[in-house]
C-alpha cells in the first residue's frame, strides 16, 4: 500500500473525504494541495528531499481566484508530471464522465485510475488505490467503456485538430491553409470536408455549430 499521498482538489470537503479514504487504507503520510502549480511544486521539493510521493490523487478542474496560476487544470498538471515523473502513479478523481477524455488520459497520458465523483465515489476511490498500488489499472464502472475498442467514439488526432479549428470559427478554407502551413497531411479542402462530414455523421451532428458543442460536452475539445 502507498504510504506517502499528494492529494489535489480546491473543495476543502472533498480534500477531506479523500483523506479519510487514505486514512481508512492505512496511508501513513497524506498531504492536501489546492492548486495545480501548488502541486507540481509540493512535487518538485519532495524529489529535491528524497521524500518522493508515491501517489496523486487530483481532479481535473480548478475554480480560478485571486491567484495567477501557470497550470490551471489536472490535466495540464498531468501533462507535465508524465514529462517530470514517468513512473509515479496518478488517480484522477473528477465530476467529469467524457468518454473521450477518459480515454485520452489513460492512453496518452498513462493514468493509472479514473474515478468518478458521484455517490458511489468513496468506495470506488478505495477500490482504485487498491487496484493501482498492485499495478492495475481502474475505471469506474459507468465510464469502464471508455475503453473499450472500436468505440464509435474513437476519432484519431487528426480529427481533433479540425474540430478544434472548427470551434476557432475558421473555415473550411482556413482549415486547408493552417494545416498547410504547419505541414499536416492530408490538407486538402476535399479531404477535410469529408472528414467533418464522416464526424457529423458519426455523432449525429445537425450542423458545424452543433458539431462543435457535441465535441466539447464529449471533452474532445
Amino acid at each position: 500500500m502507498f504510504k506517502n499521498v499528494l492529494i489535489n482538489d480546491d473543495h476543502d470537503a472533498i480534500l477531506a473525504s479523500i483523506a479519510t479514504v487514505l486514512k481508512g487504507l492505512h496511508v501513513a503520510t497524506i498531504t492536501p494541495s489546492q492548486y495545480c502549480d501548488e502541486a507540481y511544486l509540493k512535487l518538485k521539493k519532495a524529489d529535491l528531499e528524497n521524500t518522493n510521493f508515491d501517489l496523486l490523487i487530483t481532479d481535473l478542474s480548478f475554480k480560478k481566484d485571486h491567484r495567477t496560476t501557470h497550470l490551471e487544470t489536472g490535466e495540464s498538471l498531468i501533462a507535465m508530471i508524465r514529462a517530470e515523473f514517468p513512473d509515479l502513479p496518478i488517480i484522477v478523481y473528477s465530476m467529469k464522465d467524457q468518454l473521450q477524455k477518459i480515454r485520452s488520459l489513460v492512453k496518452t497520458h498513462k493514468v493509472n485510475a479514473y474515478v468518478c465523483k458521484d455517490r458511489n465515489g468513496s468506495m470506488e476511490l478505495a477500490d482504485a488505490i487498491q487496484s493501482v498500488s498492485k499495478g492495475l489499472t481502474y475505471v469506474s464502472p459507468q465510464v469502464k467503456k471508455a475503453l473499450q475498442p472500436k468505440s464509435q467514439l474513437e476519432i484519431d488526432d487528426y480529427d481533433v485538430t479540425l474540430l478544434k479549428m472548427l470551434s476557432q470559427g475558421r473555415s473550411q478554407d482556413e482549415i486547408s491553409s493552417s494545416l498547410k502551413s504547419q505541414g499536416i497531411m492530408p490538407s486538402s479542402l476535399s479531404t477535410i470536408e469529408k472528414r467533418l462530414n464522416k464526424l457529423r455523421v458519426q455523432f449525429k451532428a445537425n450542423n458545424a455549430i452543433h458539431l462543435v458543442a457535441i465535441s466539447k460536452d464529449l471533452g474532445l475539445i
